[in-house]
């Protein structure tokens, strides 16, 4: 959608209803149908009927409902109230899912979490938010609100639920502090990068190596597809992350241990 347009809609507020309406209706065409086979293949790699998966930065669920198709029990962790609602409503009676209404990050604490117009750019990190602004990703787009959330960790969830097979971290910007607060490998996991913000990547996969989790691939977008046809090792990935010049790239980093 064009930034003139998406603004006039934020002020009109209307952005939040018709958004919701076009993604009713393209949930029901043959492309959506597609995409949900193609994200149950590719996540089926990582996830097995009865496994435990953590959806961190989870939103409204879309990660969730893809890990319980597969059979796994989902914990569904995110700050924002107004996903919380979304989760609680969308799973409400759903033994398989556990909603946890705090942040994630290197130690337990308070914080204060920046709330955008759209949910799935809500951060923790200024940073991060600051480095998108000036690269003008998402230009059309405010933080301009807070909320104090609570703050807990990885061990803290893996202490409470269990050792998971599976972690979606995706945390616009605040990935390097959610897996410093894990000090050992689960099965695999994943965590967004974007260029504007690549050094906290790096960071984030040789602290995955220290602890365990020495091979690592990635996915470009939403393409649902591993782009190396070989899992490398921290440095390796590190260098191709450093490599990447296109400003409008971004995608996830997947690692998992030696095997």
């Amino acid at each position: 959608m064009h930034d003139s347009l998406v603004r006039l809609l934020f002020a009109l507020r209307l952005y939040g209803p018709l958004r919701s309406t076009a993604e009713r209706i393209a949930a029901l065409s043959p492309a959506h149908a597609r995409r949900e086979r193609a994200m149950g293949a590719f996540y089926g790699r990582f996830v097995r009927p009865g496994d435990l998966c953590f959806d961190v930065g989870a939103n409204v669920g879309n990660r969730t409902e893809v890990f319980l198709a597969l059979g796994a029990k989902v914990v569904a962790v995110d700050p924002q109230p107004s996903c919380v609602r979304a989760l609680r409503k969308r799973y409400d009676g759903d033994f398989r899912v556990i909603v946890v209404t705090r942040a994630l990050g290197e130690r337990e604490g308070e914080a204060e979490f920046l709330l955008s117009d759209a949910s799935t750019i809500s951060s923790l990190s200024r940073d991060w938010i600051e480095a998108v602004r000036r690269s003008g990703r998402f230009r059309a787009y405010r933080w301009n609100r807070t909320v104090n959330v609570t703050v807990t960790t990885l061990d803290r969830l893996i202490e409470e639920h269990g050792i998971p097979a599976f972690v979606k971290i995706d945390v616009e910007g605040y990935e390097l502090p959610v897996l410093r607060g894990l000090s050992r490998p689960v099965g695999a996991l994943s965590f967004e990068f974007v260029p504007e913000f690549i050094d906290a990547a790096v960071a984030a996969a040789r602290h995955l190596d220290r602890i365990g989790m020495t091979r690592f691939n990635y996915s470009s977008g939403e393409s649902m597809s591993l782009a190396l046809s070989e899992w490398v090792g921290a440095e390796e990935i590190a260098g191709l992350l450093e490599s990447f010049a296109d400003p409008g790239m971004w995608g996830d980093v997947y690692a998992r241990g030696d095997r």
